[in-house]
């Protein structure tokens, strides 16, 4: 176990082809990783773990429509792309927001 300083939301920015999530499906993590395809799951944790420990990463992609907030206001995002093969097109926004109290988190 151990404590962390964040709230963690997964949205599906993007994919409305896919047969397991809904655009604009709205997730918390690790409380939701259940409902999560495993494919995203796998595509998402190494994101969210940095995140969700307090670690920044660096590309921005500035004059995207996946640029990002990097701590402005206690809020970080994150963009990233689901593996699927097939037309599903899945990319979710990752939202990190500062808890006014650290809580635990177990390992998944």
């Amino acid at each position: 176990m151990g404590t962390t300083d964040y709230q963690i939301e997964i949205e599906v920015f993007e994919g409305e082809n896919c047969d397991h999530h809904q655009l604009g499906q709205r997730l918390k993590y690790p409380e939701d990783i259940g409902k999560i395809c495993p494919w995203l799951l796998d595509s998402i944790n190494c994101m969210v773990r940095t995140l969700q420990f307090g670690g920044t990463l660096p590309w921005k992609y500035t004059g995207t429509k996946y640029e990002k907030i990097i701590n402005s206001d206690d809020i970080t995002t994150e963009f990233v792309r689901c593996p699927d093969p097939t037309d599903a097109g899945v990319v979710v926004k990752i939202t990190r927001k500062r808890l006014s109290e650290p809580k635990e988190v177990g390992w998944s």
